[in-house]
């Protein structure tokens, strides 16, 4: 079967679209990528959902118009992906839409608040342009059941990466940084997943406010800076890296508002801010594989964070005795990887099967996550 997944993550970068044929089910799932591509979004969008992720510049008007705004972004990126590929979108099974997350509240300090999350762009819309059914909202039931709706790509990584030979961690560096750890022989139950902290999050931000970019290309002004260890430690007192697991976090820890602050506390030269900054993506990330590192242990590292030169170094340098590598080094794509998860949860969707991982998420059971629209 024919399927697209979606995936338009914290880095806000566009919408990444997978064109894969899937077959089978549960563990018997086998997976080949066709196509992949990525549609930047628009200065003039992307400033909109910056306006939308804040408290303090949100309003209700605006994210009820990006939610159609984003499913007409989200369909036109399916129609794209399969005339690239040649094909038409109504011979895709499904379309997988993880959504634009708009605010994540797994555990809420506010007591008049309820465990809560939120991604947009109408599945409606999506398959009304694509003219196939979707499947999208899949946090919702792992929250239903008392999960924190994250990780969401756990189970799509079991199915595609365990190893008899060794344990495996899949470190995903978008905008936020997770990993997944996976036993050697593990079985799913055994999985543990949780974010490790900021990915490339505040390294972005820090290259649009110094230089008007959108992030540190091939990682230069991280190698050109220094990294400050007074500050650096510091900012690893952030009180998320000491919670227990299951823990997720994203841009209401580590948004523009963090930022912001952590400029005003300290003073240093941009590129030693670039440089303090990625090294403290490296350091969290080094502080959560270290304690699953079991015997022969890989840490396979994807996301955008991966094609930067000075993180990757970084990293390995702290994990000296984990051997490290890229999606790359086993044939995957780490720019397709979270597009192609979305089309194996949607694949155990459509055929009404569970795809969370309750030991990942703290939900109190497996579910099948995922609603769909009909076409």
């Amino acid at each position: 079967m024919l399927a697209v997944g979606l995936m338009s993550g914290t880095s806000l970068d566009g919408v990444d679209a997978a064109l894969v044929e899937i077959t089978g089910v549960n563990e018997t799932t086998r997976l080949e990528l066709l196509k992949f591509n990525s549609y930047p979004f628009t200065e003039d969008v992307k400033a909109r959902i910056k306006t939308a992720l804040s408290v303090e510049t949100s309003n209700v008007e605006m994210i009820c118009s990006l939610n159609f705004e984003l499913g007409q972004l989200f369909g036109e990126a399916v129609v794209k992906i399969c005339q690239e590929a040649g094909i038409s979108s109504e011979e895709l099974g499904f379309v997988a839409s993880h959504g634009q997350t708009i605010y994540h509240l797994p555990r809420p300090e506010k007591t008049n608040l309820r465990p809560s999350t939120l991604q947009i762009g109408e599945s409606a819309i999506i398959s009304e342009i694509a003219k196939t059914s979707v499947v999208s909202d899949f946090r919702y039931r792992d929250m239903a059941v008392g999960g924190q709706g994250a990780p969401i790509v756990p189970y799509s990584e079991y199915i595609l990466y365990r190893s008899t030979e060794s344990t495996r961690i899949l470190q995903n560096i978008g905008g936020i940084g997770n990993a997944t750890v996976i036993p050697k022989n593990g079985q799913l139950d055994q999985l543990t997943a949780f974010d490790t902290g900021p990915g490339n999050m505040i390294i972005d931000e820090l290259c649009r406010r110094f230089y008007g970019q959108e992030y540190d290309r091939d990682g230069a002004h991280g190698a050109n800076g220094q990294v400050d260890q007074e500050v650096l430690q510091s900012l690893l007192k952030h009180p998320y890296f000491t919670k227990a697991f299951p823990k997720t976090t994203g841009r209401e820890d580590f948004g523009t508002e963090y930022v912001t602050k952590i400029l005003d506390d300290y003073q240093l030269a941009p590129d030693d801010w670039i440089a303090t900054a990625t090294a403290l993506t490296a350091e969290t990330i080094a502080q959560a594989v270290r304690q699953f590192a079991d015997g022969q242990t890989e840490l396979i590292v994807g996301g955008g964070g991966s094609y930067n030169p000075t993180l990757v170094k970084m990293i390995k340098v702290a994990l000296p005795n984990i051997k490290v590598m890229i999606q790359e080094d086993l044939g995957y794509s780490s720019d397709a990887k979270e597009a192609i998860a979305m089309t194996i949860l949607g694949n155990q969707t459509i055929q009404r099967q569970p795809s969370n991982v309750p030991s990942a998420t703290g939900a109190s059971k497996p579910v099948i996550l995922g609603k769909v629209t009909y076409y």
